[in-house]
């Protein structure tokens, strides 16, 4: 089996409020596509919720007491100005983190060669003791720990090319030269950070971009600075944060990028994981804020059925 998706119906279920960028729709849009006959072959499974455990090697427990104490039965909880809980929240935000651990204990296995976790609320800008940015845990980060925790990969890669920095997984590993972490993404925009000398114990790669970058120099940066020092890295696990809202019509980002430019990121990525770690890799949904530019990506096909594409 080449790849399996990982979702979970409680995802929906996070209500952030009307208007709002981060809903349930854009998750719908992506489920809908992979409804089609297409992906009549694709095996899915349903996403466990994370214990405590699994996301305590990321989170502060006392945070995710917090967290847990926080959830509303009815009503709404803050827990920072951008990002609200509403009663189906938690759960959703549980099944997100346990995506990702269910994914790389079913590529560990050997059950699949790479999965893709269809989930929300995103998580790369929660960091271990705060919330932040529509993210509550950092599903990623959870992931990427699970997987030198429970299985023992001594090098683990995250690469990140949503057009937001992802502040969350770099201060998180910033200080473990055992995973390397990489982000190309928008400068001078939330969460305001990410420069290229931010650079942690040499494991991190930051390389900020202008507005409406060239997608030609947009390929050559991410080459050259970000898939040279990844296969320098040799990374036993690869995990991408795939967020889609680079993507020239989304509403929050503005960057330039089409179906095929994300096909294109994609599919180097995949080839370093075929060089590296036996073709072992994990993507998992981040930012994308335009419905309809979710639901007619052709690039889902590519990287869901085991191709050289992205999702």
């Amino acid at each position: 089996m080449n790849t399996l998706l990982f979702s979970h119906p409680a995802c929906l279920q996070h209500d952030t409020g009307a208007g709002h960028p981060e809903s349930a729709e854009r998750l719908q849009a992506v489920l809908d596509r992979l409804s089609g006959p297409e992906f009549d072959g694709l095996a899915r499974r349903s996403a466990p919720p994370a214990g405590r455990e699994q996301l305590s090697r990321v989170h502060d427990i006392s945070y995710i007491s917090r967290v847990f104490e926080s959830a509303p039965e009815q009503g709404e909880a803050w827990l920072s100005p951008d990002s609200v809980m509403m009663p189906g929240s938690h759960e959703a935000s549980l099944r997100a983190a346990g995506a990702v651990c269910a994914a790389v204990d079913a590529v560990a296995a050997g059950e699949a060669r790479n999965a893709f976790c269809a989930v929300r609320p995103p998580g790369h800008h929660a960091g271990s003791g705060n919330t932040m940015g529509f993210c509550i845990y950092n599903n990623v980060a959870v992931g990427a720990a699970h997987a030198r925790a429970a299985h023992g990969y001594g090098r683990v890669a995250v690469v990140d090319f949503d057009v937001h920095h992802g502040n969350g997984t770099q201060a998180i590993f910033r200080h473990t030269p055992e995973v390397f972490f990489a982000s190309i993404h928008q400068s001078l925009i939330f969460p305001k950070t990410g420069s290229s000398n931010e650079v942690g114990v040499g494991n991190i790669v930051n390389v900020p971009l202008a507005r409406k970058t060239d997608v030609g120099a947009f390929r050559r940066a991410f080459q050259e600075k970000i898939l040279s020092r990844l296969r320098d890295f040799a990374p036993e696990f690869l995990f991408i944060s795939a967020g889609f809202d680079a993507h020239a019509r989304d509403p929050i980002g503005d960057q330039r990028l089409r179906s095929h430019d994300f096909a294109w990121l994609t599919a180097g990525l995949m080839r370093v994981a075929e060089a590296c770690c036996d073709g072992r890799l994990v993507s998992v949904l981040e930012g994308g804020y335009s419905p309809e530019a979710l639901e007619h990506l052709p690039t889902l096909r590519g990287h869901l059925m085991g191709q050289s594409g992205s999702f």
